[in-house]
């Protein structure tokens, strides 16, 4: 049986300059931003053992929700309890939070802003070389033998090829884990974890209690102040009711919340729709920010007057509804994890879900990589197969040029992610200045 000794902990204060830190350079959607974790928390840190990392990271894709904001507080929690998962959730989307508001604001009285967008172009191009890294360690790590290979390569082509939906590809691969288990007594070996905080069901029964009042609470109350007819009820309902079918992050409701936002309730255009998932996009924290820009604008535009109030009153709601769930799940489940890792029967169902998760970013990462290199890229459908065919012909040179740029800055000189994030920005904010005659 393996064993892994515990990681040395940090101060509180300590750890609440890297939750900051990783808060305001969480670029790049989930792949992106489990990247930056696991450099800073497990290779540069060692604050969390590479398997306890994988581990946490099974639990958080199992759960609806941004997975990356719950591996950023279920490490905290694990490094100082509840105020430490607080800490380390709330500075990893209060950052990102308050510049998608402040665009948001901007966007409502003046429309789009091109120089934010230009900015974050070179944000996005190092973040693409911050993936590609990230994504051989963590592989290297979790891939051994070659029914780890098969099942995330299984899991890539499932997920990016014939669109999956992410909890069957979660659940095939734990059942083939755990029946592969019985012919590879390597599979099936525990990790001995270091114990973790014992709990009872009344316990756990009273933390679900708990934060389930904090979450629905404040919702209900303001429901009642404003009435059920009022858009912040609207706000209110929708944006919980996304909260607990986020499985697979938060591009699996992308549609459905686009659809109800602009065809239910008319808050937005798809027009504007697309300019928020854009800068929800560039900003950093999770992707699912884009509720608060949808929050934002119904607010201010179906609330009543003073319209500015009423957009903040919608863009808190929706923010409220999105991330309180994810405190409940972990806070609820996170005593447990350490019990499933460290039980025997359990061992290869946990491996196979962790070769899955591989395939599963690597899927994020070629969306990622796509997006940021190409200006267009078609879903095209053959039968059930799906492919995702960029215009060559709209090759962005910029991001590719500066994305060369990263990868020098970051693996030649080893200058550091925060270095990097700046200077690429700085030359791609410089550089479109100069071709628009500003």
């Amino acid at each position: 049986m393996s064993s892994i000794p515990d990681s040395p902990k940090p101060t509180f204060r300590e750890a609440l300059g890297v939750w900051a830190k990783i808060g305001v350079v969480s670029f790049g959607g989930p792949a992106g931003q489990i990247a930056l974790m696991h450099r800073i928390l497990v290779e540069e840190r060692g604050w969390i053992s590479q398997q306890r990392f994988m581990h946490a990271l099974n639990f958080c894709m199992l759960l609806p929700g941004p997975e990356a904001m719950q591996l950023a507080t279920y490490v905290g929690w694990r490094l100082h309890g509840t105020a430490g998962g607080l800490a380390a959730g709330l500075l990893f989307v209060l950052p990102g939070a308050l510049i998608v508001l402040g665009l948001s604001i901007a966007y409502a009285l003046f429309g789009q802003v091109p120089a934010v967008e230009a900015a974050f172009l070179g944000v996005k191009a190092a973040v693409l070389v911050i993936v590609i890294e990230a994504l051989i360690r963590v592989a290297r790590h979790a891939l051994h033998e070659r029914y780890d290979w098969a099942i995330a390569a299984g899991a890539f082509i499932a997920i990016f090829f014939f669109n999956v939906p992410f909890p069957v590809i979660i659940a095939s691969a734990a059942l083939i884990g755990f029946l592969l288990a019985q012919y590879y007594v390597s599979l099936a070996e525990p990790t001995q974890l270091a114990d973790g905080p014992s709990v009872t069901p009344l316990q756990t029964l009273r933390t679900a209690a708990l934060w389930l009042a904090i979450w629905i609470v404040p919702l209900i109350a303001v429901s009642a102040l404003f009435g059920r007819a009022h858009v912040t009820t609207d706000i209110a309902l929708l944006f919980s009711k996304l909260a607990v079918v986020t499985f697979g992050g938060a591009y699996s409701v992308l549609a459905y919340m686009a659809q109800q936002a602009v065809e239910t309730y008319g808050w937005l255009t798809a027009g504007e729709m697309l300019d928020g998932l854009g800068l929800a996009e560039t900003t950093p924290g999770p992707l699912i920010l884009v509720t608060e820009f949808v929050g934002f604008l119904a607010g201010y535009r179906q609330g009543g007057e003073p319209q500015l109030a009423f957009g903040l009153l919608g863009a808190g709601l929706a923010l409220w509804a999105t991330f309180v769930p994810s405190f409940l799940w972990i806070f609820t489940g996170a005593p447990y994890v350490e019990r499933l890792s460290a039980n025997s029967k359990l061992a290869g169902a946990l491996r196979g879900v962790t070769a899955a998760v591989v395939g599963v970013i690597l899927n994020l990462s070629l969306w990622f990589a796509l997006h940021v290199l190409f200006g267009r890229v078609e879903g095209q459908w053959h039968g059930p197969l799906r492919l995702l065919l960029p215009d060559l012909g709209s090759l962005n040179v910029d991001a590719a040029l500066l994305a060369i740029l990263a990868a020098i800055l970051l693996l030649g000189i080893r200058l550091g992610i925060v270095g990097t994030l700046a200077i690429t920005a700085a030359a791609s904010l410089a550089w479109s200045f100069l071709a628009n005659g500003s």
